[in-house]
């Protein structure tokens, strides 16, 4: 296989077109001192990464109003293509009843059993993203 990919830098727009587009995404946060990264579901709502938690470790982190990262991608390694976006901002949580009722209805069923009673923003201070794509050939024509 030669090597006929190419490296585009994606725009906003076309960041939360692709993250709009899958449910799974990775999480980076601090957690007692340290970096943490746990795959977490997500929805894209008001341009803005949310999760939604049952408490502990990542909801303290928003309650800290601390610097998270969130990462989420599609990549193939056999056709060498794929996307990749990242968000850094602050983590907070979402309190106001209106937000509250309004973002509940974007989610499906949580993965893990119990509940998940907490959801979480990121306030997108930065977001970049990147894809991989096949370059395009020129065909020969006599």
């Amino acid at each position: 296989m030669s090597n006929t990919q190419q490296l585009d830098v994606l725009n906003h727009r076309q960041c939360l077109d692709r993250l709009a587009r899958v449910r799974v995404g990775r999480l980076v946060f601090t957690e007692d001192g340290l970096p943490t990264i746990q795959p977490v579901n997500f929805r894209v709502w008001r341009d803005e990464v949310v999760i939604r938690v049952a408490g502990g470790p990542k909801l303290e982190a928003a309650t800290a109003n601390q610097v998270v990262a969130f990462e989420a991608d599609v990549l193939d390694p056999d056709l060498r293509n794929g996307w990749s976006v990242t968000v850094v901002g602050h983590a907070e949580p979402i309190t106001g009843i209106d937000d509250l009722v309004d973002v509940a209805g974007t989610f499906i069923e949580p993965w893990v059993q119990g509940r998940r009673d907490h959801f979480i923003r990121i306030r997108t201070d930065r977001m970049t993203g990147r894809e991989f794509r096949e370059e395009a050939v020129p065909h020969y024509k006599p």
